[in-house]
């Protein structure tokens, strides 16, 4: 005659059952729910990445030019900046010679973040700011036949120049395409080379330039 086997006790059940850990359907669950939760939470931080990727890439235009200008009148130099679409900015220093000047030198290049263009839209208020441009053309400072592409050369006067010596007053765009509203502008006066700042906004029904 075979002895009962005893049986567990059940307070010794109901102790393996809490300490088996999670099901696979478990664990899946989870994962989803925190999928679904990161998916919402980065839908809802786009539109902030993308405006501090508009203000990012005005604020780097914005310095670089500025302080080009700046360090020609304090060091008595002659600095370039152009232009290269879809999001470079090139600096070069241009020495003085006699009677030919030698080749520029790069000193700085700086791109935009991958989103942001040299670029206009369908639909800019023409004229431009500071009555400068149509709103048609991205970088309508005078072409420099030294660089081969759109230029200003700050000059120890603080001006804003071409290399034929022409002062060069103008507009640059920045803006994310397909996104009227991000967009961004900088105006140049060529006499004093004074840059300001700008952004599109919808007033009235109307899309205006109002300065920064």
């Amino acid at each position: 005659m075979f002895d009962r086997v005893a049986s567990p006790p059940r307070k010794m059940i109901m102790i393996s059952t809490k300490n088996r850990g999670f099901s696979l359907l478990e664990l899946l669950i989870v994962i989803s729910i925190g999928l679904t939760m990161a998916g919402v939470t980065f839908m809802a931080m786009k539109p902030l990445l993308n405006e501090n990727h508009v203000d990012q890439a005005y604020d780097t235009a914005l310095s670089v030019m500025r302080n080009y200008r700046n360090q020609s009148i304090t060091n008595s130099k002659r600095y370039i900046v152009f232009f290269t679409p879809p999001r470079t900015l090139t600096v070069q220093y241009w020495g003085v010679g006699v009677p030919v000047s030698p080749a520029p030198v790069t000193v700085a290049t700086y791109t935009l973040p991958s989103d942001i263009q040299f670029a206009v839209q369908a639909g800019f208020p023409n004229p431009g700011p500071d009555n400068f441009g149509t709103g048609a053309i991205a970088v309508t400072v005078n072409n420099c036949a030294l660089v081969g592409t759109n230029c200003l050369i700050f000059y120890p006067d603080g001006s804003a120049q071409d290399d034929l010596g022409n002062f060069n007053s103008g507009v640059v765009y920045l803006t994310r395409p397909g996104d009227m509203y991000s967009s961004r502008a900088l105006s140049i006066f060529g006499t004093t080379g004074r840059i300001r700042g700008w952004r599109l906004y919808l007033q009235g029904g109307t899309k205006k330039w109002v300065q920064q």
